[in-house]
């Protein structure tokens, strides 16, 4: 009998161990927002207001609710999904409004503004989680952004 109780103990403990492993190889797991593959490229030429410091795009189509890139220094980019972190549907996006992120002033659903610079985090209302962040790339003249 005590020889069955060591075997479940041992077996239960290796389950245990695989599990908690499995769980902790998604890098994504604290974003609230559904992770959606994509590359998106932005000719800095054409749309050079977005290489002002301080300047914000919204770009509709890509992510779960569009992206806004946001331009902290001449040269370094953030790309956030612009889908609130409250409200998380791909319709309660924000829009985008230099170094606040809003629609008129705030989310459509929940009212939460995030401050673009220093990570996109929540600033007013109820949203309490950080906005998720995209990888960013400048080359030749283009901005990369992409999730894949």
């Amino acid at each position: 009998m005590k020889e069955l109780v060591l075997k479940s103990v041992r077996y239960f403990s290796f389950v245990l161990i695989f599990l908690l492993a499995g769980i902790s190889c998604n890098k994504d797991q604290n974003s609230l927002i559904p992770s959606i593959p994509f590359s998106y490229s932005i000719n800095l030429t054409i749309h050079n207001e977005v290489s002002i410091p301080g300047n914000s795009i919204f770009i509709s189509g890509i992510g779960f609710g569009g992206v806004i890139v946001y331009c902290e220094l001449e040269g370094s980019y953030h790309a956030f999904d612009a889908t609130c972190t409250h409200e998380v549907l791909s319709n309660c996006h924000l829009g985008n409004d230099g170094v606040i992120g809003s629609l008129s002033e705030a989310c459509p659903c929940c009212g939460s503004e995030f401050i673009l610079l220093g990570g996109g985090y929540p600033s007013k209302g109820p949203a309490a989680a950080p906005l998720r962040n995209y990888r960013t790339t400048v080359s030749n003249g283009f901005l990369r952004i992409y999730n894949n």
